[in-house]
């Protein structure tokens, strides 16, 4: 059994992994900004605790004692270029002071490769709304890759396309590298809960290591 914390425990990608993560008998902190809304998370004997994950001291207080942390966090409050930069020094901070070797971080199937060096976000036309969400989860990466940093992070990026939140555990996915995985005719959509699966089976048995990793 592993600690987990998970950062942004609220969200439709987090509540599945917390779910997940309780169902395989893993001891959880869930990390919310109010803790008072989301009171339904501690069913199972999760713990919510409140943190930001832009504060580095936030994380390192949510964080002492896990094994592991998730970040599965969003925003629209703040530019998503300014979130999620901001995110990733604090949990590279925070988590080495807390001693957590190990990130595993959701991120977007928009920054995945459909040509070497090309990314889903570099074509023509592509929505201006999205490029700048997708600009955000990019820059993150490159905190990520430039980081002189003891933790053994991982980006895991579903499809370029909206998860549904209404299917059912499969257990079954693929995991790519940094290119867009290939239809496979017949496959259904891909689900926040076996979005939640990969993300836990990584976590229980580590095998990609401070890269970006398609997963459908």
């Amino acid at each position: 059994m592993s600690k987990i914390v998970v950062f942004g425990a609220g969200g439709r990608a987090g509540r599945r992994a917390v779910a997940e993560a309780v169902d395989r008998g893993h001891q959880v902190s869930a990390v919310v900004r109010d803790p008072a809304k989301y009171g339904y998370l501690a069913d199972g004997g999760v713990t919510v605790v409140a943190g930001d994950v832009t504060r580095a001291d936030s994380v390192f207080a949510a964080a002492q004692g896990h094994d592991v942390a998730v970040n599965a966090t969003y925003t629209s409050e703040v530019s998503s270029e300014t979130f999620y930069v901001g995110a990733a020094h604090a949990l590279l901070d925070g988590l080495a002071r807390a001693g957590v070797p190990r990130l595993v971080a959701i991120g977007i199937g928009t920054t995945l490769e459909t040509a070497p060096g090309v990314r889903v976000m570099d074509a023509p036309g592509f929505p201006e709304d999205a490029l700048v969400f997708s600009q955000g989860h990019a820059a993150e990466l490159e905190v990520f890759r430039a980081a002189d940093t003891e933790i053994d992070w991982l980006v895991l990026a579903p499809p370029p396309v909206f998860l549904a939140d209404d299917v059912a555990r499969t257990g079954h996915y693929r995991l790519g590298g940094v290119a867009v995985l290939p239809e496979v005719e017949g496959a259904g959509p891909f689900s926040y809960a076996d979005l939640a699966v990969a993300l836990l089976d990584e976590i229980e048995t580590p095998k990609h290591h401070r890269a970006l990793v398609a997963v459908g």
